[in-house]
């Protein structure tokens, strides 16, 4: 596989719209609404953005570098670069692809289905006795919630066989654009409500006494979550990027759209909330409960929940071409697989897996019962994936390019070989990955573990 010629993205907007929707997934829609609702609004947003900032984008940067060298998969680019000892990050970002496509394949299932509700009509004149029915029947049946957790992974696997240029490239191009005129056709209306004043509200108010240890863990892990870092997903989308892009200023724009994504993610939700008096921190069950029951009191709101949940079937598609893509692209070259046969491989272990994880939530009492560490299936490949594998493989990551990586070679491929004038952007970005962002990752990861008291 070494010899054959590699596939790149066609451009430097091609290279964008893939690597935003990497980072663009149901973090944006599912995880983001509900967790800054629990954790008082503006004040988590402040936090979540100084994560973005010296964690986040440094990052990111990082594994664009590492994968543009290589030209490699998230393992082999460690090898290439004459730091086999360092081959274990890789591997750790493939192990994390898997275990959480294992569980958001699940999810992704559920949000198809629920695009298959609305169509033919079963939110209409819904209650909220049903509504909590109907989502449980969605993650407990033994059948449908697999059935669907087959479609999305059938899905996945059809775009990754077409190839970077013919697969991922085309999707994305044509999916980001419609997610932002879906998502922004849906704002302009709930911001017609009269809820939409204090929804906003909810956003936006910096409430400091709300913002505790835990907001600022939370705050990270859904940085590490949203924007596909630490676990190989951006040396590999990097090492497709062109010679001509410029790779600090792609990371900055993604995680500004990411952001921006969610905050209109939240500006879709919050007000339709507010407006029939709901719940805005409800958890998980605001997207699927809670949406359903609130967007059918509006008028034509019957096309705006399909509309809805067609987006958010868009964001979890994209996020999980790229996920996948992880282990596809080193099962092909460093095992030497054929792409389709590296894409069956890869989806078949997702799936087989992922039953496990989907009928932990319900569907079979003896793996809803098993329990490791007081977890069932389905939160432990979240826990694990999430809140250990993601900040150890950004630690790594950031402590690799900081110190074992010269300083002029940073010069010469963030700066594309001085075709751009961003030395001090360089200086700046290797000041924070190198001192800043592995002492934040530590003291965190620290936490997380409960080891901090």
């Amino acid at each position: 596989m070494e010899g054959k010629k590699r596939e790149t993205f066609s451009s430097s907007l091609a290279v964008f719209f893939a690597t935003l929707g990497s980072a663009i997934g149901l973090g944006n829609i599912w995880r983001f609404p509900y967790i800054t609702g629990m954790n008082g609004g503006g004040g988590f947003l402040l936090i979540y953005f100084l994560c973005i900032l010296f964690v986040g984008i440094p990052i990111m940067i990082s594994e664009f570098y590492i994968g543009r060298k290589t030209r490699s998969n998230a393992v082999g680019a460690f090898r290439k670069l004459n730091h086999s000892n360092f081959k274990f990050i890789g591997l750790m970002g493939v192990l994390a692809a898997f275990l959480i496509m294992f569980f958001y394949s699940s999810v992704a299932g559920w949000v198809y289905s629920y695009v298959f509700k609305s169509i033919i009509g079963e939110f209409n004149n819904i209650t909220v006795e049903k509504s909590k029915e109907l989502f449980n029947l969605t993650i407990s049946h033994p059948f449908y919630p697999i059935l669907w957790q087959f479609v999305v992974l059938l899905v996945v696997a059809i775009i990754l066989i077409f190839g970077v240029k013919k697969g991922i490239e085309r999707v994305t191009k044509t999916l980001m654009p419609v997610l932002f005129l879906l998502i922004l056709i849906i704002d302009i209306r709930a911001l017609t409500l009269d809820g939409a004043r204090e929804g906003v509200n909810f956003l936006i108010n910096v409430d400091f006494s709300k913002i505790t240890r835990d907001s600022i863990l939370i705050a990270l892990g859904l940085a590490f979550f949203k924007l596909s870092i630490g676990m190989g997903t951006m040396i590999t989308y990097g090492s497709y990027f062109t010679r001509e892009n410029n790779m600090p200023a792609t990371a900055a724009k993604v995680a500004f759209s990411d952001t921006l994504v969610s905050l209109l993610a939240g500006l879709a939700i919050f007000p339709v909330v507010f407006t029939f008096n709901m719940e805005p921190a409800a958890g998980p069950g605001l997207l699927f409960i809670t949406i359903p029951l609130v967007f059918t009191k509006l008028p034509l709101g019957t096309v705006l929940l399909t509309l809805f949940f067609i987006l958010t079937s868009i964001a979890a598609t994209t996020a999980m071409i790229s996920m996948v893509e992880v282990p596809v692209a080193y099962f092909a070259e460093e095992k030497g697989m054929e792409r389709k046969k590296a894409v069956l491989l890869t989806t078949a272990i997702i799936f087989v897996f992922g039953v496990f994880a989907t009928l932990s939530l319900g569907g079979s009492p003896v793996i809803s019962n098993f329990k490791l560490f007081g977890k069932n299936i389905f939160d432990l490949f979240d826990y694990v994936s999430s809140n250990i594998l993601l900040p150890l493989g950004g630690l790594f990551i950031a402590i690799f390019v900081g110190y074992f990586v010269k300083k002029e070679d940073l010069y010469q491929e963030l700066g594309n070989f001085g075709l751009i004038n961003n030395q001090r952007i360089i200086d700046v970005f290797y000041l924070i990955v190198r001192y800043v962002t592995p002492i934040l990752v530590i003291v965190i990861f620290l936490n997380s573990l409960g080891l901090l008291g």
